[in-house]
Formats: structure tokens, C-alpha cells, sequence
């Protein structure tokens, strides 16, 4: 059985203030978020900010949003999604002087490239990748 595109489908980083949050991951990726609109009906307990991802034609990789939400509390321990870069130590550079935590530095896992482990504003644990 194939999977005609990445299966990782879309993912969502919860947080609790969502201008600190959003400044923090387009310093570090480089990259200019988008909101998100909600469906009619939605309360106002409910935030989504979208990476950039081209979905129209179904470029590689997954949609994903820093998401508020009552209920949700965000924090390490959850769901780790990785970010591909060209070289992940440039990313992790940023990570502390964009108010998060670098956890682990850019490392091998030979043969699959390196990643490097951060912490954001909220707690939430997410890593880089990048092939060199």
C-alpha cells in the first residue's frame, strides 16, 4: 500500500498567547504566519494562526497552526513535530534570542540527517531537521 504525499495529514501547537507565539516561530523558521479563519458558529476561545503551506497543489509535507484554544494547555510532553530546514543549526540559532529554549543542539542521527530539539515560549517541545 502507498501514500501518494507525506501521511502526516495537519498539526496544531497549542499555546497561550498567541502575538508572543507567532512572533517566536517566524523569527526562528523565518517565515510569515497566516490566520486562520474559523467556521461560522465558532466562540471566541478559539485561535489558529497557519504555517505557510502551499495545500492547493498538494506540495510535500503537512498544514499546520499555533491553535488557542479554552481547554488546551500546551507544554512538553505532547505531540513533536519537526520542522525542515536547510540546516537546522541556523534555526536553532535563533531560538533563544526569539524567547524560547534550545534543548538539545544540532546532532547527528546518521544516516537520516541531524536535528536539534527547542522549547517555545509556551513549553511546547518541537524539533528542526535538515539532511546536512
Amino acid at each position: 500500500m502507498s501514500c501518494p504525499r507525506n501521511p502526516v495529514g495537519w498539526f496544531e501547537i497549542y499555546v497561550t498567547d498567541m502575538a508572543r507565539s507567532r512572533k517566536f516561530y517566524e523569527t526562528v523558521l523565518a517565515i510569515e504566519m497566516q490566520p486562520l479563519p474559523l467556521p461560522d458558529g465558532s466562540d471566541d476561545g478559539f485561535e489558529l494562526m497557519m504555517f505557510p503551506n502551499d495545500m492547493e497543489h498538494q506540495a510535500p509535507g503537512c498544514g499546520g497552526a499555533l491553535c488557542r484554544m479554552e481547554g488546551f494547555t500546551p507544554g512538553a510532553g505532547g505531540t513533536l513535530v519537526y520542522f525542515s530546514c536547510e540546516d537546522c543549526g541556523v534555526e536553532a540559532s535563533r531560538v533563544s534570542a526569539a524567547g524560547g529554549e534550545l534543548f538539545r543542539e544540532k546532532f547527528s542521527i546518521a544516516p537520516y540527517g541531524f536535528i536539534a530539539l527547542f522549547l517555545d515560549p509556551d513549553g511546547n517541545m518541537a524539533g528542526l531537521h535538515s539532511m546536512k
